[in-house]
């Protein structure tokens, strides 16, 4: 819903192939953003809930899906979200490379 708030579309859920699992899928205007979504307990815990090797399956899953959401003159992008219960949710856009 957060996504949805702000103007995304979500086009997938849970999407996974042989590189990984890519949480969400949207798109806003000509920019899809592949979103790794991590759910913490305790806010506090949500600093360590993404690290180098999570990111580098997200960019390796959303590199082989990419062609399946993108069209000619479309960006790209791996985003975080970071939830925890009684927190507003914390978007971290552009976080990983591909």
């Amino acid at each position: 819903m957060y996504l949805r708030a702000k103007g995304w579309r979500i086009l997938a859920e849970r999407v996974r192939n042989p590189a990984g699992e890519i949480d969400l899928i949207a798109r806003r205007g000509s920019m899809v953003i592949f979103v790794e979504v991590k759910w913490r307990q305790k806010a506090v815990d949500l600093d360590l809930a993404i690290d180098a090797r999570r990111l580098a399956r997200v960019s390796a899953a959303a590199e082989a899906e990419a062609h399946n959401y993108l069209t000619d003159g479309d960006d790209m992008r791996i985003d975080v979200l970071l939830l925890a219960p009684g927190r507003l949710p914390r978007h971290l856009a552009n976080a990983g490379q591909f």
